[in-house]
């Protein structure tokens, strides 16, 4: 597996694709700004969102089973599942029950992250995404790179190129309209056959038992009412306690993801419709583990708004797929290890520690700190490379010793000034994009005790 470096470098070889998704994110980043600024109450809302999400945390065990009471009352077949291969397994036995071989899905990143769609294909089933994105890289062989905008790496002429090979549509097309009308008759045949649909869930409610999808194409309210059978799928993390909160949610989510003052559809599901068979999966994988982990249980406020993919400059110039997990971005770089620390542990150092995505969290999780968090934890565990490791113990020792800091100090300024070579050269990746400044005459400690002694 390569590590986030080398496929940021894969990423950069095109700069002008690079250029344009840092600036469409950028945008929509300011579309975020904008949304927000426009609320007075803004900071209350995430003061307050925060404070449920640290309640249910505190209170989880509790809250899934009141949950599970209601909606075993509500008629819905409730299923839990530890990882992902529990999940997978369920889901196959419910369509398997129905002797069904063809499902349609709405966007769900628990199930990307269970790797649902290639189990299911080995399996003899075939899934077809109705979300926009999620199908745009689906015909593509490719992974979501973005939460909220799954192909936000895609150009609109390779878009009409994908469409052209597999939905017949004119070679050279490129016109946004023209496109979406492909694939919305492309899916009509889709919601209109398959009589399993499965769907993702953005809160589930504990009091009433019932749960809530987002989305701004419809495309999971076509999946599921014109179904047999509905299967929700969720992480247990996605539980609120009252109806009531849901407000506070629905109004951080959508403003924080995309700039838009709701999303164009909050579906709300609680009773199979007469006739219709309803399931929810609730799933662990990982989740009890990190609920443990004092440092980094706040990760699991997560409502998947994106914005911290938005605004990290670190993601907005390497791209989604580089950070090789189903949750890119620093809200990924924060899970990921939690699941494998070997495989991520490139990830929590593909981060300036700039602070924007602590900064624009709905639900002011304290993603910078936990990055830093997790530096500290794959060092201690033996998860980072000899060469970083041996580095990393050598800045300690200087940067804990006053006088050895000042040694090495004046002599890295020296060694800049009379031998740059063998500080910009391509054993330092520091200066494979950057021109080495000009060494300072003095050092800041050497300018203070002068000054000082001035004044």
């Amino acid at each position: 597996m390569r590590n986030h470096a080398a496929l940021s470098e894969e990423f950069n070889k095109d700069e002008a694709r690079v250029d344009w998704h840092d600036e469409t994110l950028w945008f929509i980043r300011q579309k975020r700004d904008r949304a927000v600024h426009a609320i007075p109450e803004w900071e209350w809302l995430r003061e307050t969102g925060s404070q449920i999400k640290n309640n249910v945390l505190s209170n989880l065990s509790t809250y899934l089973e009141q949950f599970e009471t209601n909606a075993l009352k509500n008629g819905v077949q409730v299923h839990w599942a530890a990882d992902a291969k529990e999940h997978n397994e369920i889901v196959l036995s419910i369509m398997k029950r129905h002797q069904a071989d063809r499902m349609v899905k709405s966007k769900s990143m628990l199930t990307e992250e269970c790797h649902l769609n290639d189990f299911l294909a080995e399996n003899g089933v075939e899934v077809i995404d109705s979300d926009l994105g999620e199908r745009i890289v689906q015909l593509a062989k490719e992974p979501p790179s973005h939460i909220v905008l799954p192909c936000i790496h895609k150009k609109k002429e390779e878009i009409g190129d994908l469409f052209h090979e597999h939905l017949g549509t004119a070679s050279g097309e490129a016109d946004p309209q023209v496109l979406t009308e492909a694939a919305r008759q492309h899916l009509r045949d889709t919601f209109l056959t398959r009589k399993v649909a499965l769907t993702g869930v953005n809160f589930a409610i504990a009091e009433t038992g019932e749960f809530v999808v987002c989305t701004n194409e419809g495309n999971a309210d076509m999946g599921a009412h014109l179904s047999d059978v509905h299967i929700a799928c969720m992480g247990i993390e996605k539980i609120i306690p009252e109806r009531k909160h849901l407000s506070v949610f629905l109004r951080l989510l959508t403003r924080s993801a995309t700039g838009q003052p709701i999303t164009t559809y909050s579906s709300h599901f609680m009773k199979p419709r007469q006739g219709q068979e309803m399931h929810i999966v609730l799933v662990d994988n990982g989740r009890s583990r990190q609920l443990g982990r004092p440092d980094f249980r706040n990760s699991l406020k997560c409502i998947r708004c994106g914005s911290c993919m938005n605004t990290c400059p670190v993601y907005r110039r390497s791209g989604g797929h580089s950070y090789h997990t189903t949750i890119a971005g620093p809200i990924g770089a924060i899970l990921a290890p939690n699941l494998d620390m070997k495989d991520h542990a490139d990830l929590p150092f593909a981060s300036t520690l700039c602070g924007s995505c602590s900064n624009v969290c709905p639900v002011k999780i304290d993603i910078h700190d936990q990055l830093y968090k997790w530096r500290q934890v794959l060092v201690k565990e033996g998860h980072v490379d000899a060469v970083k490791a041996a580095g990393m113990k050598a800045m300690a020792y200087t940067f804990a010793n006053p006088s050895v800091f000042e040694v090495a100090g004046k002599s890295g300024r020296w060694f800049m000034k009379n031998f740059p070579s063998l500080v910009s050269n391509r054993l330092n990746p520091w200066y494979k994009e950057r021109e080495m400044p000009e060494p300072p005459k003095e050092s800041f400690r050497e300018w203070y005790s002068k000054n000082r002694k001035k004044s």
